[in-house]
């Protein structure tokens, strides 16, 4: 008999024994964990009609073309990375399909499609001091006259390499990191967001 291969997230340790127990009312941020999500690297040029095409048909989305901006469809995320590479973020599972589905579509032409779900991980951080902390390890401008909705960039915070999501005026923000530096994002923003109480979410 074969045993089912149960997932589970980078953090949930962290998550479900958080050192700080403020609650999110009265926390300056609030961290929840977004685990396995869809998420897959696409490349190819978007400059070429066919490729655009394929690749709408597919996500139902026009990839974004403007530096460090995102493209919202009812399935699927387009985030831009650089002028010939996305990341496709969707529901947990849609991962499968979507790869084989493109990889067909796109047949005969020149691309890259590579499913990078299990590699990576997302933190949704909301609450006031959410700017605050973030600043202590990030060297963008997260202002809201800098950075707002429909943006998106590749930074590091700290040691941690991650992308960026701007998702609401809470603020709210997303993390996408590696899974393998999960564990010290986590425990960075703990350590920053020591002065303004930090809650933990399901």
């Amino acid at each position: 008999m074969s045993e089912s291969i149960r997932q589970e997230s980078p953090l949930v340790e962290r998550n479900t024994r958080a050192r700080h127990q403020a609650s999110p009312a009265n926390a300056g941020i609030t961290v929840r964990p977004r685990p396995f999500l869809a998420c897959i690297n696409l490349r190819g040029d978007p400059s070429d009609g066919a490729f655009t095409d394929a690749v709408r048909g597919v996500t139902g989305i026009d990839l974004p073309t403007t530096p460090n901006t995102v493209a919202d469809g009812d399935q699927w995320r387009a985030l831009w990375l650089c002028p010939d590479e996305w990341y496709l973020v969707g529901a947990p599972g849609a991962e499968n399909d979507a790869v084989d589905t493109l990889e067909q579509a796109l047949a005969g032409q020149h691309f890259a499609v590579n499913d990078v779900t299990s590699g990576m991980t997302t933190l949704e951080i909301s609450g006031p001091r959410t700017r605050d902390v973030l600043a202590k390890g990030c060297t963008l401008d997260l202002h809201p006259r800098m950075f707002g909705p429909g943006q998106c960039a590749q930074t590091l915070i700290s040691h941690a390499g991650v992308v960026i999501r701007y998702v609401d005026d809470q603020p709210t923000l997303e993390l996408m990191v590696r899974r393998s530096f999960a564990d010290y994002l986590w425990v960075w923003l703990e350590d920053a967001a020591l002065e303004y109480g930090m809650a933990a979410t399901e």
